[in-house]
């Protein structure tokens, strides 16, 4: 089976190694010249699960207000940039009501130690060497980050991450480089994280996958997708390839990709800055700067070693633009790094970068179908793209591996495959318009139409895997499929195992009798009829 992914950041190169170790071929589109070339060139590295949480969390409102105007701000405001992401923020202040964000923080921490097992694996058993460094210390410079610090120590706690929270001089013997004269209060070290060259794994992972037989198309522009049963994907000025299925990874540039399906996610370009320099080396001195990784928990600045380079890397700039660098947010990266590590870093040879995180209002990212037949979704994973890559790509591509893309590739199955696809978007387009009001009373008057359509989706899921199963062996479903059309009889079927035969032509019928007539109760519910719900007793 054919599978096409859309971008070729960390994302999107692990979702093509998980695919093509499942046997699918892969064919990768990427717009730049190399992998990794945009938002995965250059991030911080860190890869910590337990500092993986949404952006949008309780008290978050007031700590961007209060730092607004302060010199040394992790966020900014870029102008009128920022007044277009509006909708956005009202999107992420929503979000951040403390029963929303228990429930994002927890979806993105179980996804965060999937990712993080999987990268382990992978690791040791394709011996894999990417500049990585097991630990992560969190300073904590005064009281009053420590005093703050205590919410996500409980979360911690809760979520079962290994952490201690530790005492200056604890901090010091972790990270024996840090500056002694600078103010730190306590810290809290997770041995578990760790930093790593996000990049340098993409690379890795490429060549891994080319192994594996995926095929890399750079300079590849991807314009507009067609969904289908054999989604088509145009690229370069009108060139196409079709698939069986499309997996967009495209960052911020995948409500570009996906106009052609009608859908656009609230995804908004938050641009990180880092600055990349020479480790100092100086003879009959202690190797200089951070061993792993620490985080500035005030400035919200990460300071990672990768092999003989120091990297800094913050800020959160709203509204901003790719090629213009704020000299503010680059001098706070430098004042950081000289508070921690005076003089560990060839400064006057540092490489500066910006690059774009596809943030989504609410924290998780957007795994799974889009809803438009055989295009599939990997994208909006934020700040935490190199934590939630491998974990991310594991998921989807396994999701893929299941019932609908299976059934698809068994061409007696491609149509019911489809129609399963199409009564599966239909449910959630006719959830969504029930409760567009708000009101309960409007999206519960018609609740027995709607759990007899969802009641047949279930039933029409289950039918198709039932014949999945039924063909795996025998040929059967080919048997079955040269017959399945009107006026050919089922004892014309000849060889095929008559048990296998009747589970097959039972889906059929169901496909062919009972799925359609979902979209009778389902446009009931869509349009909110009143009819049930106004009617009164006296009446009758």
């Amino acid at each position: 089976m054919q599978v096409a992914v859309v971008g070729a950041g960390i994302v999107g190169v692990t979702t093509a190694y998980e695919l093509a170790v499942q046997g699918f071929e892969v064919t990768v589109f990427e717009r730049r010249s190399s992998v990794a070339a945009e938002t995965s060139f250059a991030n911080a590295g860190v890869i910590a699960s337990g500092e993986v949480t949404p952006w949008a969390a309780p008290g978050m409102t007031w700590k961007v207000l209060r730092h607004a105007l302060s010199r040394d701000t992790p966020v900014r405001f870029a102008g009128l940039g920022a007044v277009a992401q509006i909708p956005w923020l009202w999107r992420w202040l929503r979000a951040c009501r403390s029963d929303v964000h228990e429930a994002n923080c927890g979806a993105m921490q179980r996804l965060a130690r999937l990712s993080r097992e999987r990268m382990l694996e992978l690791t040791h058993s394709l011996g894999l060497d990417f500049e990585q460094v097991g630990g992560y210390t969190v300073l904590l410079r005064g009281e009053r980050e420590t005093k703050a610090a205590q919410r996500g120590l409980t979360l911690l706690r809760e979520l079962g991450v290994v952490h201690e929270l530790v005492d200056a001089a604890r901090c010091r013997q972790i990270e024996p480089a840090l500056n002694p004269a600078a103010a730190l209060h306590a810290a809290i070290h997770l041995p578990q994280g760790g930093v790593g060259n996000c990049r340098q794994f993409a690379h890795l992972m490429k060549a891994e996958a080319t192994r594996l037989g995926a095929t890399f198309r750079f300079d590849t522009d991807v314009q507009l997708l067609t969904p289908g049963t054999r989604p088509v994907v145009a690229f370069n000025g009108g060139r196409e390839m079709r698939f069986h299925a499309v997996v967009v990874c495209a960052g911020v540039q995948a409500n570009a990709v996906l106009s052609g399906i009608n859908l656009k996610l609230p995804l908004a370009p938050i641009y990180g800055y880092s600055v990349t320099a020479p480790v100092r080396h100086l003879d009959g001195q202690a190797p200089m700067g951070p061993r792993a990784a620490v985080m500035d928990e005030r400035y919200k600045v990460a300071i990672s070693r990768l092999g003989q380079r120091i990297r800094v890397a913050g800020s959160a700039e709203i509204g901003g633009k790719p090629g213009a660098m704020k000299m503010a947010t680059l001098r706070t990266l430098y004042r950081v790094l000289d508070d921690w590590f005076p003089g560990s870093a060839l400064t006057q040879q540092a490489q500066h970068w910006k690059g774009a995180r596809p943030m989504l209002p609410d924290g998780p990212p957007v795994l799974g179908e889009s809803g438009a037949p055989g295009v599939w979704l990997n994208l909006g994973h934020g700040s935490s793209g190199w934590a939630l890559a491998c974990g991310s790509a594991r998921v989807l591509a396994e999701r893929i591996s299941a019932t609908v893309l299976r059934a698809g590739a068994q061409p007696a199955l491609v149509d019911p495959a489809a129609a399963l696809a199409t009564a599966l978007q239909a449910v959630l387009a006719a959830t969504r318009a029930a409760w567009s009001t708000g009101v309960p009373e409007e999206a519960l008057a018609n609740a027995t139409p709607y759990l007899q359509a969802f009641g047949h989706v279930v039933v029409a899921w289950m039918w198709l895997d039932v014949a999945l199963a039924a063909g795996t062996r025998s040929g059967a479903i080919a048997d079955i499929a040269a017959n399945a059309v009107i006026g050919n009889s089922a004892d014309s079927v000849g060889s095929a195992d008559p048990a296998r035969q009747g589970k097959l032509a039972a889906m059929h019928y169901f496909f062919g009798y009972e799925l359609p007539k979902t979209a009778a109760w389902l446009a009931v519910v869509s349009s909110r009829n009143a009819t049930c719900r106004t009617m009164q007793d006296n009446w009758f």
